[in-house]
């Protein structure tokens, strides 16, 4: 699957996406260099003391899992004022749940009024970390009124950050490998990157240990039902971004009982290949770049000249360039073209961001790739410091190995290669070869991909883009089909996601179903 944030080889797929949260400070860095509860279908809450388990929902609980809905949560304040953070333990392997345990990592935004319940909340990824998205966006992209219906818990699944954290490489052997560059339509430069990957895994199993094995989405979405019993919520409301959707169409598959009020936004239809995910994204990432480019040649300042598409042949043009003759930045590293297209990629998130592309595309088309370079960064969870601040990278590419069954052969790959040209001629060769991440991993996928069934009474609201990059809108739309009870809200617009970003037509249709249970009818659009 490809990812929101694109890295360079040796983890190159472009992994489906993260809701972007930190556009205000990579403004600043460019500018400066030039989550409910729920009783049948309405919210609700079940009463219970603050930390203690509901005897109520503990009973319904699996027999060989009480252990795990009866424990007690003890949430303290957080080194971050204002809110309170917890551990809570769940099983390394659902199989043996009497085995090892890990910790996932949560955070609480506490509603100050009567509260409906708790909004469990998920950014996308996979890799996303949903304690920074609570501690760092929460206020300002969840509205006022959910924010005085409930407590907002984020949390870092597992394998995420500080939840049982993959970990793979030291912050410098990072820097070295994003630096790497492979022309993998030649034998030479597939067979160097297959050989590189195969080393990282070797770290990642040394460093991570066991629950390697065990960072798979339906785990996660078992993680997410022991969440809503340990906040005493005999429903599961949820808000999911991104791969955030993936998780909460798997939940519901899984929990049909237990679906109180699920926002899925920027939604990936769950019975799609890795290899279909790929030409979707590589498709919608080509329409994301036009619609840029043709904003950025209506602006002053635009550095691309003539119509569209000579605008995109600039920056074709400009990729090849830094192919051939890396870029130099400002701090002595340089700029690949793997790394060019990471830092043009991240700004089509968020058409906010579209200055800031234009910008350091004005830098680079001089020969400066500074700007291009700190985009990158900021896509890799780079600092200026040279400290990596999330382990987002290793995280994604473990949860899709487990995900999807990758095609790895180096026919196959090379005829997805040719296929990706043609539909993304821009971008198309930096969304291939992803089967290069999980050809040598060490284990096997334990998900096959398949359509979502959810049977549940309560109904679940979807919500897509029209310009979406990383999630196409084509996807929402066959997600809503699969649930069947769920209604589509459309959003007009460029970028990734659209609550809280977007427009109060959308905002008000997710508050009212959150909050007052009224889902918009279907096949809205904003």
């Amino acid at each position: 699957m490809k990812s929101a944030r694109p890295k360079p080889p040796p983890f190159r797929s472009l992994t489906i996406g993260m809701r972007a949260v930190g556009a205000v400070a990579v403004a600043l860095t460019l500018a400066s260099c030039s989550l409910f509860g729920g009783g049948g279908s309405g919210a609700a809450t079940s009463g219970a003391a603050n930390g203690q388990a509901d005897p109520s929902i503990v009973a319904a609980a699996p027999a060989e899992l009480r252990s795990y809905y009866s424990q007690q949560v003890d949430w303290k304040p957080c080194e971050e004022g204002g809110f309170q953070c917890a551990k809570v333990k769940v099983p390394l392997d659902y199989s043996k749940p009497d085995g090892d345990r890990i910790e996932l990592a949560a955070i609480k935004l506490a509603t100050k009024g009567d509260k409906k319940g708790t909004l469990l909340v998920n950014p996308g990824g996979p890799g996303g970390s949903g304690y920074d998205f609570v501690r760092d966006a929460a206020n300002t992209n969840i509205s006022d009124k959910v924010r005085s219906a409930y407590d907002i818990v984020g949390f870092d699944p597992r394998g995420v950050k500080r939840s049982a954290p993959v970990t793979c490489l030291t912050d410098k052997e990072r820097d070295a490998s994003r630096a790497k560059s492979y022309a993998l339509d030649t034998d030479a430069g597939l067979n160097a990157a297959l050989a590189d990957n195969k080393v990282i895994a070797a770290k990642c199993v040394e460093k991570t240990g066991p629950v390697l094995a065990h960072i798979d989405t339906a785990s996660a979405a078992k993680d997410l039902d022991i969440l809503r019993g340990v906040v005493n919520d005999a429903k599961l409301n949820y808000l999911g971004y991104s791969y955030g959707t993936l998780l909460g169409s798997t939940y519901a598959s899984l929990f049909p009982d237990n679906v109180g009020r699920l926002v899925l936004d920027g939604a990936i239809d769950p019975s799609l290949s890795n290899e279909e995910l790929t030409s979707g994204q590589a498709k919608a990432f080509d329409k994301a770049l036009h619609a840029y480019v043709a904003k950025c040649q209506q602006t002053s300042g635009c550095p691309l000249t003539g119509s569209t598409e000579h605008g995109v042949q600039q920056i074709r043009n400009a990729i090849s360039a830094a192919e051939a003759n890396p870029l130099p930045a400002k701090d002595g590293r340089t700029v690949s073209g793997s790394t060019f297209v990471s830092g043009l990629i991240i700004p089509l998130y968020n058409n906010d961001n579209w200055p800031i592309l234009t910008r350091a595309l004005g830098q680079a088309l001089s020969g400066d790739g500074t700007g291009m370079l700190q985009l990158a960064d900021f896509g890799a969870d780079r600092d200026p410091s040279g400290t990596y601040t999330s382990n987002s990278t290793f995280a994604f590419n473990a949860i899709n190995c487990l995900d999807y069954p990758m095609v790895s052969d180096t026919a196959s790959m090379r005829a997805e290669d040719q296929k990706l040209r043609q539909e993304s001629p821009t971008l198309g060769y930096y969304f291939a070869y992803g089967g290069t991440n999980c050809k040598d991993w060490p284990y096997k996928h334990v998900r096959t991909p398949a359509p979502a069934s959810y049977k549940g009474s309560a109904p679940i609201l979807v919500v897509g883009t029209t310009g979406d990059p990383a999630t196409p809108v084509e996807w929402a739309s066959a997600l809503r089909k699969q649930l069947g009870n769920a209604s589509l809200l459309t959003w007009k617009g460029e970028g990734h996601t659209a609550y809280g970003r977007s427009n109060s037509c959308i905002g008000n249709a997710v508050d009212d179903y959150l909050v007052d249970g009224k889902a918009p009818a279907d096949n809205t659009v904003c």
